[in-house]
């Protein structure tokens, strides 16, 4: 697992404290103080051929489950002081993985969506691709988009969750569609906000696949829908919410 080069804003987002295995207590076992003389002590000898699991250590595990991609986690900042700097300059990327066991690394030790301040974003996009209408992998495409304006109804922290394994897992659309180019929660004072950001915008069999997928992996009630729009229609628009093409 590689840092980028924008390694400060690891220190922003990323906890200090080191994950620790859990102590082991094996019911029906003597103290160890009452076995330690009938115990002969050798010194542990570092076996580079044994095979250990995150499992058997959080630090040195040698088997990796790999992932389909490489994935680039990106936040944005908050402006403080009333500062217009461009979106751009808030926008940090801040480390890649490709393992299901570099991903739970990083998820378990980064501050949830629900601990972010206002103003701030995650963004988990395919490596080269940038979070970014401009970024010439997303021009031509859209996303999805869940809005929630009553906080206290629902768990932010599990809807992102729920849609980081969509999309990493890669259950979001059917093999050979190619559309996920990455999803993105947006922490808001009035509220919250999760989008599924696409390739095209015009596949319309495709993206209304994903809308659906999208929904179920929400568990959003027949009253709810996500809607679609394109980054085109946003950039013409002058707003992230531009009239949507589907609705599911």
């Amino acid at each position: 697992m590689a840092e980028t080069e924008s390694a400060p804003a690891v220190a922003e987002i990323i906890n200090e404290k080191e994950p620790t295995p859990a102590d082991v207590v094996t019911e029906g076992a003597a103290p160890a103080e009452d076995t330690l003389a009938e115990t002969e002590t050798k010194p542990e000898v570092f076996n580079e051929n044994k095979r250990s699991t995150v499992f058997d250590s959080t630090v040195d595990f040698t088997v990796k489950h790999p992932l389909r991609h490489t994935w680039t986690l990106w936040y944005t900042k908050p402006q403080h002081g009333g500062s217009k700097s461009d979106w751009g300059d808030q926008l940090k990327e801040v480390i890649n993985f490709d393992s299901v066991e570099e991903f739970w690394g990083i998820y378990n030790n980064i501050p949830k969506a629900s601990e972010l301040p206002q103003k701030s974003d995650y963004h988990l996009f395919k490596k080269s691709v940038r979070p970014e209408w401009e970024d010439v992998q997303n021009e031509n495409g859209g996303k999805w988009a869940y809005q929630c304006r009553d906080k206290r109804q629902v768990d932010i922290d599990d809807l992102w969750l729920n849609t980081l394994l969509g999309a990493v897992g890669e259950t979001l659309e059917d093999e050979g569609d190619n559309e996920i180019m990455g999803v993105v929660v947006t922490i808001r004072k009035a509220h919250y906000r999760i989008s599924i950001w696409t390739r095209t915008a015009n596949n319309e069999k495709a993206l209304l696949a994903i809308g659906r997928r999208f929904k179920e992996l929400l568990k959003l009630p027949p009253s709810e829908q996500v809607d679609f729009s394109s980054h085109k229609d946003a950039a013409t628009s002058g707003s992230s919410r531009a009239k949507p093409r589907f609705s599911a």
